[in-house]
């Protein structure tokens, strides 16, 4: 997709490399009989789409703000930081997902439905439903993101969008 929003590259490459790091950390610690817990987010096994495609897709069918991006970018660190769960390639889709539509039901004036979004995500809506109360309940509902912590997000996405 030629119109990807440098942004958008800079989240799907954060993503990716934090993925590597904790499949390659988990490669080691099963070694040593350690497993990571499974989570509803959690597929059997890895899609097709890599994150980038996945988050293109996302970006193409979703029309939800460039910015609700930015901040499910910041829900999922922040659900990561509270949950201790790790990005892998069996639980990045899901979450994705999630927390788009997380940001965009809390940021922007119209959205989709739960519906839309599952087909645009590839589960089913029963699934999007659960999703979507489990990431809230494990956010605690705090979705309030501060102009700071935004501004922080989007200066760190730029110096990585620089280097793609």
């Amino acid at each position: 997709m030629a119109s990807t929003p440098r942004f958008l590259l800079a989240v799907a490459s954060l993503l990716e490399k934090s993925i590597q790091r904790n499949e390659k950390l988990f490669a080691s610690s099963f070694a040593s009989s350690q497993k990571d817990s499974i989570t509803v987010f959690d597929g059997s096994k890895a899609p097709n789409m890599n994150v980038r495609q996945y988050m293109e897709r996302i970006f193409k069918y979703a029309s939800c703000s460039t910015s609700c991006f930015v901040v499910a970018y910041i829900y999922i660190e922040r659900f990561v930081q509270g949950t201790g769960v790790r990005l892998t390639s069996l639980n990045i889709h899901r979450l994705l997902i999630t927390s788009v539509l997380v940001a965009a039901k809390f940021m922007d004036y119209l959205c989709h439905n739960n519906a839309y979004y599952a087909k645009v995500g590839g589960v089913s809506t029963a699934e999007m439903n659960n999703l979507e109360m489990e990431f809230l309940f494990n956010l605690d509902f705090k979705l309030h993101v501060t102009t700071e912590v935004y501004g922080k997000y989007c200066q760190q996405l730029e110096r990585v969008g620089r280097g793609l």
